[in-house]
């Protein structure tokens, strides 16, 4: 069976190949300075329910969006125009309009142009706002202070789309597993959450799920131990009330000891 290399991984690769050639390119090229590259950037949605809708990484760069009459949850005359507007840029908004175009539980954006600070969200996907609910933007696990049209994206970034219940917005949580660990023996797990202003602190109590299960202790650590599976891969999740679910983290079974390097192959 093919292995699920982690999202995050598979990016960090393609960003150090993109580099590389741009190395390459310069070089052979003199003096001449290199043309700026779309920075590669990590894109986690999660809609109603703590339901994930997608873990990806992307090229984030300039999009055309179309805005929608339906995207009235800010209130009477908030709704979008329906004209199509173009997102320069890498950036958060961005980021998710270019990913819908090819995930299909991103479908439809639900897009308002009705203001003049930037461009407001109220749908993804059948994750709608109602009641008191908002979309909950994070770059690097802190909260945004402006419109997703409006926060710019450099290399690596971390972006996180929640559609919070209420305010104040929940904490993020974050799963610290190894990326291999040898079946039979057992190893650590972590989980943190963090704020709005991005400062982590170990969760005691989160549960961890996946082929063996777990409960954090105060330091927020915990002792897995994965048995033989059918897969490469068993994938680790963690969640702690109505904190925002920890993305998946695939770890590597071996069979037998040292456990060797993944190929990302």
């Amino acid at each position: 069976m093919p292995r699920l290399i982690p999202f995050r991984l598979v990016a960090a690769c393609a960003l150090a190949l993109v580099l590389f050639a741009a190395v390459a390119v310069s070089a052979s090229a003199g003096p001449k300075k290199s043309p700026a590259m779309d920075p590669l950037v990590f894109l986690r949605v999660v809609g109603k329910g703590g339901k994930v809708l997608t873990e990806e990484g992307l090229t984030a760069t300039t999009v055309a969006v179309k805005t929608s009459p339906k995207a009235s949850c800010f209130g009477a005359g908030t709704a979008g125009s329906g004209k199509s507007v173009t997102i320069k840029g890498a950036t958060a908004l961005g980021a998710l309009a270019q990913a819908s175009k090819s995930t299909a539980a991103l479908r439809p954006l639900l897009i308002t142009d009705a203001f003049d600070f930037g461009l407001g969200i109220c749908g993804v996907g059948s994750s709608k706002v109602s009641g008191k609910a908002s979309w909950y933007l994070k770059v690097n696990h802190k909260g945004a202070t402006v419109s997703g049209d409006a926060v710019k994206l450099k290399a690596g970034d971390e972006v996180l789309w929640d559609l919070a219940p209420s305010y104040p917005y929940p904490n993020e949580l974050d799963l610290e597993a190894p990326d291999s660990a040898d079946s039979g023996v057992p190893f650590q797990v972590r989980v943190v959450s963090y704020d709005e202003k991005g400062r982590a602190k170990p969760v005691a109590g989160a549960k961890i799920g996946g082929a063996a299960s777990a409960v954090t202790g105060a330091d927020g650590s915990a002792t897995i131990t994965l048995s033989p599976a059918t897969t490469d891969y068993e994938v680790l999740s963690a969640t702690h009330g109505k904190d925002i679910p920890a993305p998946a983290a695939p770890v590597y079974v071996c069979a037998a000891s040292p456990c060797p390097v993944p190929s990302t192959k």
